[in-house]
């Protein structure tokens, strides 16, 4: 923490070294819309107001004094003050210091790390990373926070003028619980002071706050700018796209517009109202380890938790948004939230309609669709790993490149574009299309017009070994030894070429897979001729129901797996190196520039497949040596 200098009365302390960089950028900032700053204030004077119904759920002497939420604006021109108070759950002289003063929170590193130098874009994070009171030094010289936690009795005031420093106090009378902001405007903000302008403020960002905002006049006439009803509550009709867009922003904390937006009463079995967004850029902590979903549990309209409970599932954790419940009791424990079947059925309930509304979308807007799929399709295709039950419906949403058309295309599509015969859906994992385009387990499939799937999100790894099928249709990696490509589809004219010249002979293959082995061995469990290779001589391949090579390369480096299993070579019979190898074999027999040959091609295989060579040096000299007697020759 901050070192401090006390007197008796008054604390004066350093912010922290991330504090101080939010700070000069809020003051030195040249953004234009400034309005924002008086959203943020009272988004988070709503959010103090929903922990306090919440916590008096359990605690009603938290709300004795006082049970009329509310959030009032007022101003003193003559002073330049501005003033938004709250009558939420209030902060002590630590909560001052925690929230104000320090900020000790993943998203403060994420905020700073995503600065550009550029102010208008580096502002519109304001919020997304839980900074957004720090938005006040754009138009104050000076923030003042009175603060008294319910359920205690001291009050402290906590002042900063954003130079590097704040002051904390024990306030010397007595104060209401809740918080009270006040902003000294600089003199190019007195716009500010103006109800109008406030009034329009409020209109445009918060009136879908659900507790009335109230302006105070200078003579103590109050009144309300806000709708102040639960804006889920209402019928969409009633709901304008800037409303909804507000409302975003607001439990969002996200400045982009919604690319969805899913507001639904369910009645029945189960009666619940959702209002749910999905946003159209990235979240920031989207790929957070802790993979945390972003939807707010109500009950009734009272606010309950966003926290340990899992209302959508963590594969749609992209969804922004509330669930209110009209089933739950309002003084249900966290702890029994976590297993509830109400909570249960809410969530499958959800997962089935935002399914369904993707299914839409997908249908009526591909191009928009594959939009959501750039941004969120890694995630929702986690839930492919998980219960059978939805598994079906995902995998009708999910999209996949096409090495084939090189595109995104639908499984349904590939299905009906299958060859006659074709009874599988062909994929291959790795880590980028452009390389794996290139890979010689593809030759074969696309010279005879069999598409590949080609997969290159981590999650593909685990998804393919559990959901095998899809419409009874089993996945298959075409890295699986023995797949006969000639039954379901000739090559092209292409792939034929000429008749071979001198073509090896059945025993002469034979001989060379024998000489294979032998060279090989203790580094392959078996060599094979192949039906798939084309212009390669050789790859690596896997036996039907074993381990995928690069799945049991991440677990290996997981460190939960101890060793490489040995691979099967296959060969290509056509290719000049593989005939001429093996006429070199069937008239010579083994010698060492034969061997060197064999150790050469395992090695490349290797390395295409992004396994490790044993021995890179051995390598590196072989190669060396036969283009010297390339160049020799």
């Amino acid at each position: 923490m901050a070192k401090k200098e006390a007197t008796a009365q008054k604390e004066t302390r350093k912010f922290d070294a991330e504090v101080g960089k939010i700070l000069q950028l809020m003051i030195h900032s040249l953004y234009t819309n400034k309005d924002i700053f008086l959203r943020e204030l009272i988004s988070n004077s709503s959010d103090a107001s929903d922990k306090l119904r919440y916590l008096s759920v359990t605690d009603n002497s938290l709300m004795t004094d006082d049970h009329e939420l509310k959030i009032t604006i007022s101003v003193d021109p003559g002073k330049r003050h501005l003033t938004i108070t709250d009558n939420g759950i209030g902060m002590n002289k630590q909560d001052l210091i925690d929230h104000l003063g320090t900020i000790a929170r993943s998203g403060t590193e994420s905020f700073l790390t995503q600065l550009t130098g550029d102010n208008k874009k580096d502002l519109q994070l304001i919020g997304q990373f839980g900074v957004g009171f720090y938005s006040s030094f754009m138009v104050a010289e000076e923030v003042s926070v009175t603060s008294r936690k319910a359920g205690e009795d001291k009050a402290y005031i906590w002042t900063s003028t954003g130079n590097g420093e704040f002051t904390i106090e024990e306030a010397k009378e007595q104060a209401p619980r809740g918080t009270s902001i006040t902003l000294t405007l600089r003199e190019d903000a007195l716009e500010y002071l103006d109800r109008f302008r406030i009034k329009h403020i409020i209109s445009t960002y918060s009136d879908h706050i659900a507790i009335p905002i109230s302006f105070i006049d200078e003579e103590g006439k109050s009144e309300v700018l806000n709708s102040a009803s639960a804006l889920w509550t209402r019928q969409k009709s009633d709901i304008s796209p800037e409303q909804y867009q507000e409302f975003y922003h607001h439990v969002a904390h996200s400045p982009d517009e919604p690319w969805m937006i899913l507001h639904n009463k369910n009645e029945g079995a189960i009666e619940y109202t959702n209002l749910l967004f999905i946003p159209s850029k990235k979240p920031f902590d989207l790929f957070h380890p802790d993979r945390k979903a972003r939807v707010k549990l109500y009950v009734k309209r009272v606010y309950i938790t966003d926290e340990g409970v899992e209302l959508v599932p963590a594969y749609m954790r992209f969804l922004r948004g509330i669930i209110d419940s009209e089933d739950l009791p309002l003084n249900i424990s966290r702890e029994t939230l976590q297993h509830n079947q109400m909570i249960e059925k809410i969530r499958k309930s959800v997962v089935k309609r935002v399914i369904a509304d993707l299914k839409k979308r997908a249908e009526k807007d591909p191009a928009s669709y594959q939009e959501f799929w750039d941004n969120f399709g890694a995630v929702l295709k986690e839930g492919l790993c998980e219960g059978m039950e939805s598994r079906e419906p995902l995998l009708e949403v999910c999209r996949f490149y096409s090495a084939l058309h090189n595109k995104f295309i639908s499984l349904d599509e590939y299905i009906a574009n299958r060859k006659e015969g074709q009874e599988n859906i062909f994929y291959l994992t790795g880590d980028d299309v452009e390389k794996l385009k290139t890979s010689p387990q593809l030759e074969g499939f696309i010279t005879r017009g069999i598409d590949v799937l080609l997969l290159t999100d981590t999650v593909d790894d685990f998804w393919v070994n559990v959901a095998h099928l899809y419409k009874d249709i089993e996945f298959k990696s075409v890295t699986r030894s023995g797949i006969d490509l000639d039954k379901i589809a000739e090559g092209t004219t292409e792939d034929k070429k000429e008749e071979q010249k001198d073509p090896a002979s059945d025993k002469e293959l034979d001989t060379l897979i024998a000489f294979f082995k032998t060279t090989l061995q203790g580094q392959i469990s078996d060599v094979r001729l192949s039906g798939k290779l084309t212009d390669s001589p050789v790859c690596l391949a896997v036996n039907e129901g074993a381990m995928d090579i690069r799945m049991e390369r991440f677990l290996i480096d997981q460190k939960q797996l101890a060793s490489r299993s040995q691979k099967i070579m296959e060969l290509n019979p056509k290719h000049p190196i593989i005939t001429s190898l093996a006429h070199e074999i069937a008239s010579h027999g083994s010698t060492e520039s034969s061997q060197d040959v064999v150790r050469v091609l395992f090695d490349q295989a290797c390395i295409i497949e992004g396994e490790p060579i044993t021995d890179a040096s051995a390598f590196s000299k072989r190669l060396s040596s036969f283009i010297a007697k390339a160049i020799a020759a």
